[in-house]
């Protein structure tokens, strides 16, 4: 058996799974599985914020459900977050809160990269607040003391791989995100490194993904009743989903509708395309690449809503919504709470409901946030279309994938069939625990990273394409119209 543990922003997942240890039914590859909450912080304008340790608490909650499963377990896989800064002192102490990948604050210091250094060039992507070296610019300008003392800096699932294995390593598909990987030769960028005043001392080791990165600790091993077991790099989430719903190869795409909205789209060949908005990453296996538009705000947008309009659950909400057969009308929603990336790149970009009136209510405000997600999505696969990127058949994943009512005004906005799979809400989690099992069994990636069996496909209504089209259009120009409005706002 093995574990994957996914740190995603709302919560810790935890699956233990048979994958690779002679399954003979793809049903029965997620055994047993557990989630602990999370929180973020948000001290100030634009700033997202989590404390490492409450990741470990929030792990511990979760291993301690499991315990039935895990003197079985044979190899650890992570998944996490990406872009978050992580900044350890000499001791290894944590310094300060980790800054996460929805965190706007270092907007300022993405001009500065782009204008000062040659990241484009050298990473094939834009500099985005939510990447982690304008973090670290930030830190440098504002918190000098903190960065003088840093003396490691971690992603956040490196930093639960640090406290499980002792070991300070990361692996190419989230050290992609940072800004600091020639994401070409899979290898630190001395470069990038140079232009944020730091150097690969302060690096962890990278590794594939597929690839062990140390053992779990003995007291842990303990703690937990499990065996000193292999722990491998993992990958960063939205790879790891990729390798939980089988997408490791072009031509094999899928959708997250997870805290963030993400559309990936492997490839077999390095596409930077950074003009759009796109990044282009390595995958979590060697010899892959992935092209990926990111929306900051999807199924977030939806927990927003809910808490806003006292709904008692997103699945309520939902339900509330297709029960009253809401139809757009004038309403429109604009997903851009915690700003927006593909393919606007702006940390200044602000949620807005437009065509309230008298008789607005809480299903028509639930409705227009499914919409508007799914208008930004459709965003996002223009700019992947734009940048040359194979989508052949998409699959669905995340805690939004649960709504195959979300689903059809997704398709409608995608104008594309949409597959639906088991188990794809804990996609990432499933992702790093198949990486675990070829690390530990040395199977071949394609016998271990199956497409998941199919529970539905949904095929977009031709009528609701044609509606869709014409909204997204007055989407797209809503997005232009308030754009010169949105520092304003800030400043106010």
């Amino acid at each position: 058996m093995q574990l994957g543990i996914d740190l995603g922003t709302s919560s810790v997942k935890a699956v233990v799974t048979v994958s690779g240890s002679g399954a003979s039914d793809a049903s029965r590859e997620v055994v047993a599985e557990a989630t602990a909450r999370l929180d973020v912080s948000r001290p100030g304008p634009k700033m997202s914020e989590q404390n490492p340790e409450h990741w470990w608490q929030a792990l511990e909650r979760a291993m301690g459900q499991l315990r039935d499963h895990l003197p079985r377990v044979d190899a650890v896989g992570l998944s996490g977050q990406m872009h978050g800064a992580v900044l350890l002192g000499e001791g290894d102490e944590v310094l300060r809160p980790a800054i996460l990948w929805n965190d706007g604050r270092a907007d300022a210091e993405c001009e500065w990269m782009e204008e000062h250094t040659e990241v484009l060039s050298r990473t094939g992507n834009r500099a985005m607040p939510g990447f982690t070296a304008p973090k670290l610019i930030w830190v440098r300008r504002h918190e000098p003391t903190l960065f003088a003392a840093t003396r490691k800096v971690l992603l956040p699932k490196d930093w639960l791989r640090h406290r499980l294995t002792g070991e300070f390593v990361s692996e190419m598909s989230d050290a992609s995100g940072t800004l600091w990987l020639d994401v070409s030769k899979r290898a630190w960028s001395d470069e990038m490194l140079a232009a944020t005043e730091l150097d690969s001392a302060l690096m962890p080791r990278l590794v594939e993904g597929s690839e062990v990165s140390g053992t779990l600790r003995p007291d842990l091993a303990k703690i937990w009743g499990m065996r000193e077991v292999p722990v491998v790099g993992g990958a960063g989430d939205q790879a790891a989903g990729a390798v939980g719903v089988g997408a490791i190869a072009p031509g094999a795409s899928f959708v997250s509708l997870g805290t963030s909205g993400v559309y990936f789209a492997p490839d077999t060949i390095y596409r930077p395309n950074p003009a759009g908005g796109v990044h282009a990453f390595c995958h979590a296996l060697p010899g892959l690449w992935h092209q990926m538009s990111v929306i900051l705000s999807a199924a977030s947008a939806l927990t927003w809503v809910t808490a806003l309009t006292h709904a008692d659950s997103e699945a309520d909400l939902i339900d509330e919504i297709e029960a009253e057969g809401v139809e757009p009308g004038a309403l429109f929603f604009l997903p851009y709470l915690s700003g927006e990336r593909t393919p606007h790149n702006d940390a200044n970009a602000l949620g807005a409901f437009v065509g309230l009136n008298h008789d607005t209510n809480r299903a028509q405000l639930g409705g227009a946030v499914l919409e508007g997600v799914a208008f930004a999505l459709a965003d996002g696969q223009q700019a992947l279309i734009d940048a040359g990127a194979n989508l052949g058949e998409v699959s669905v994943i995340g805690g939004g994938a649960q709504s195959l009512f979300w689903g059809k005004t997704l398709a409608a906005a995608l104008a594309r069939p949409l597959t639906y799979r088991q188990d794809a809400a804990v996609g990432p989690a499933l992702g790093a625990a198949r990486l675990a099992a070829i690390a530990a069994t040395g199977a071949d990636p394609q016998t271990i990273c199956p497409p998941a069996p199919i529970e539905a496909v949904i095929e977009p209504n031709p009528e609701a394409v044609g509606r869709a089209t014409e909204r997204l259009s007055v989407f797209r120009d809503l997005y232009q119209d308030l754009k010169p409005r949105f520092p304003t706002l800030h400043r106010t």
